[in-house]
């Protein structure tokens, strides 16, 4: 493994599974650090859930795993559990994403792992926080997408009660987990103290989806319902054009009064003139918009658009990223060599003039380190 950047030197044990915790640790081992993923035998599940080159390395699996290695322990057994609490011992954070009851079962509850390393920063990756009545309920993406209103929020806009078209519950509670652990581990590098994060599922989605979504509701009295009206307008969708379709959002007064310069509609008129006067009547402002653009194709109107600065683009598919111009001319994608030839990941997308990060390798088989790591601590096969 090549591990360079800002992490460079922090050794992660990674007790998570599925893809909130994992995506969490990827992006740590892009950035650098030594992640140690411990497995049982069977594996992580999500080794097995889709597409890949051979058994056990599906691409969601390969994606949010690459660049750690891969350790088989039975924490069950006396053997496994002396190997990990000798990994601990080494580490400087260590993230799980069991319920509180199992990993305490285990004996590597923070407790257990803070009385061999002090100054660990213990990450909890949670479906619904310890501290409410909910606390062990088993979660998954779509069950937190549904705890947090976003179907709701989907209906309102499409008419259908409906997920959102990517883990999204799994993915911001990874990135949140992200986050407070580097918060956890700049305290350490002040103080020298180690802690205990708790990161729940639940908590985090409801927490995003309230940034705009609490609106009037956080008022004492409410000053309305919970819901942000132009996320939730019928008519915000891309817009259909003579010839496809295109997203643009003619938001600001100067984009406004630019676009109706250039393009005159016959419904423009003082009614529309003002941001404040459109968020009011937002859903007929798109009503109307999309009348309009059906007057052009999607290249003329990227071109008008663009060409007054007001945001416009394409509707690109899934797989029309791979050949994007700017993502590849800004190498965005790195190709890795695994044993099962080239995989193009999508790699890390926050640059560091000083210490930037990358793919540091490919995912792991199943126990692909396990001798390795434990030889550099002295143990036998556990």
């Amino acid at each position: 493994m090549n591990h360079t950047g800002p992490l460079s030197g922090v050794r992660v044990v990674d007790l998570t599974a599925m893809v909130m915790g994992p995506y969490c640790t990827q992006i740590m081992a892009d950035m650098g650090a030594d992640v140690i993923k411990v497995e049982p035998p069977a594996g992580d599940n999500t080794r097995y859930i889709s597409v890949g080159p051979e058994p056990g390395m599906a691409g969601v699996f390969v994606n949010v795993n690459r660049g750690k290695r891969s350790v088989v322990l039975d924490l069950r057994g006396p053997e496994g559990a002396a190997a990990l609490r000798e990994i601990v011992r080494t580490s400087d954070v260590f993230v799980h994403s069991m319920r509180g009851r199992a990993v305490n079962a285990l004996g590597f509850g923070y407790a257990d792992v803070a009385a061999i390393n002090p100054s660990i920063v213990y990450t909890n990756c949670y479906g619904y926080g310890r501290r409410g009545p909910d606390a062990d309920l088993t979660a998954y993406d779509d069950t937190i997408q549904a705890e947090c209103g976003l179907p709701s929020a989907q209906q309102a806009l499409t008419g259908e009660t409906g997920y959102a078209a990517t883990i999204l519950a799994d993915k911001v509670a990874g990135l949140t987990a992200l986050y407070a652990t580097m918060m956890a581990l700049f305290h350490r590098e002040r103080t020298g103290e180690g802690q205990e994060v708790e990161v729940a599922m639940f908590e985090t989605m409801a927490a995003f989806m309230l940034v705009e979504h609490a609106n009037g509701a956080m008022f004492d009295p409410p000053l309305g319902p919970a819901g942000y009206p132009r996320a939730l307008a019928p008519n915000r969708k891309p817009y259909r054009t003579k010839d496809g379709h295109v997203s643009a959002l003619v938001y600001n007064d100067k984009q406004w009064t630019a676009f109706v310069g250039a393009v005159r509609p016959a419904w423009a008129d003082e009614r529309f003139a003002t941001l404040e006067q459109r968020a009011r009547q937002i859903d007929t402002v798109y009503a109307l918009l999309e009348k309009t653009f059906l007057e052009r194709t999607t290249g003329e109107w990227l071109e008008l658009l663009r060409s007054l600065d007001i945001p416009a683009a394409p509707v690109r598919t899934l797989d029309e990223l791979f050949d994007n111009p700017h993502l590849n001319e800004a190498g965005f994608f790195e190709t890795v060599e695994t044993p099962n030839g080239p995989v193009r990941f999508p790699g890390a997308p926050a640059w560091f003039s000083r210490t930037p990060g990358r793919v540091a390798g490919p995912a792991p088989r199943l126990g692909g380190h396990t001798g390795e790591v434990l030889d550099e601590l002295g143990l036998g096969p556990a």
